[in-house]
């Protein structure tokens, strides 16, 4: 007979970390585990290790992007014409398989579309808040559009490897070599930031 599934919700202590190690859905604190999300408890042993403990939301495998879902996806190469990306959350919701999405060159950005250069707008590991405007079939990607103000690039990095800081709606800064590099930056809204 299978063991009961335990469920668990948010800060619930689970156990302490001489039982098993932390897995996704979970953080430490004080020596102990505990939930960072509401759904099953699992613990997983391999080579006779100690057990990660993890938290799995019961949705999250039926979750997919929809039409005008809000989602962030890491661009994974660019061309003239379009950036090939991941989406790796929907809202706010982490996905358990990325999915592959693509941004046109003419859904960079609301205005002036014929003047867009892809490779001014995003670069490979830019992280990026697009909207989804066509879902994808077996051949093609999800199509994604950045063309809102809150909507482009939201981490990216300089060629040191610094997180660089926006300092208008096409550019970034380096903060450690003071290099500026164009980007389709995104007005974050206050509901994205994290406390």
């Amino acid at each position: 007979m299978a063991p009961p599934v335990r469920y668990c919700i948010p800060g619930e202590r689970l156990c302490n970390l001489e039982e098993g190690s932390p897995g996704s859905g979970t953080y430490t604190r004080h020596g102990y585990i505990f939930s960072s999300l509401a759904g099953c408890l699992t613990k997983t042993s391999e080579n006779g290790a100690l057990p990660v403990i993890s938290v799995m939301r019961e949705t999250e495998s039926r979750l997919l992007p929809d039409v005008g879902a809000i989602v962030t996806c890491k661009v994974s190469s660019i061309n003239s014409r379009f950036a090939k990306v991941h989406i790796l959350y929907v809202g706010s919701t982490p996905l358990k398989n990325s999915f592959r999405g693509t941004i046109r060159k003419e859904d960079v950005r609301a205005t002036e579309k014929d003047k867009v250069e892809i490779y001014k707008s995003f670069r490979p590991g830019d992280i990026v808040l697009a909207k989804v405007i066509s879902l994808g079939d077996a051949q093609s990607n999800y199509l994604l559009t950045t063309a809102e103000n809150e909507l482009g690039v939201v981490v990216a990095h300089s060629e040191s490897g610094v997180q660089m800081v926006p300092i208008s709606w096409c550019e970034m800064q380096c903060p450690k070599t003071h290099t500026k590099e164009f980007r389709k930056v995104a007005r974050v809204q206050p509901e994205f930031l994290q406390t």
